[in-house]
């Protein structure tokens, strides 16, 4: 059975991301396949939402050809027809299911390629902003 994952890297990094809710869920899979996730939910009002969207996505999902991470990035809601509309109930969630990939390798990937300082709007903003 695969140890415990360590997510407080992860959770730190996310919370100082803009328009991320510092209440974050985070567990593992059940099984032999290392699955691990965390869930956030992103503030759609924010100025910054899809911005952060976009640099998660790219980064998570397909940094590049050659420098693909074991993570998938994406949207996740209940019924919209039975709950209602994205402001309450879409979360994003990151899941990895490789072993080896921990919380604090992928927090470490996210630094790698995001603005920095992370929590610096101004370092966010591109050229046609």
């Amino acid at each position: 059975m695969p140890e415990p994952h360590d997510f407080q890297r992860l959770l730190d990094y996310l919370k100082s991301l803009p328009a991320i809710d510092p209440s974050i869920g985070s567990g593992t899979g059940t099984g032999e396949g290392g699955l691990w996730w965390v869930k956030f939910i992103i503030d759609i009002d924010h100025p910054m939402a899809w911005r952060i969207v976009q640099e998660l996505g790219h980064v998570l999902n397909y940094v590049s050809l050659n420098e693909r991470l074991p993570t998938v990035f994406m949207p996740v809601s209940p019924p919209p027809y039975l709950n209602g509309g994205p402001h309450n109930f879409l979360s994003w969630v990151i899941e990895s299911s490789d072993a080896t990939f921990t919380p604090s390798d992928c927090a470490e990937s996210l630094e790698g390629h995001l603005p920095r300082p992370v929590d610096d709007p101004e370092q966010w903003k591109l050229d046609e902003d």
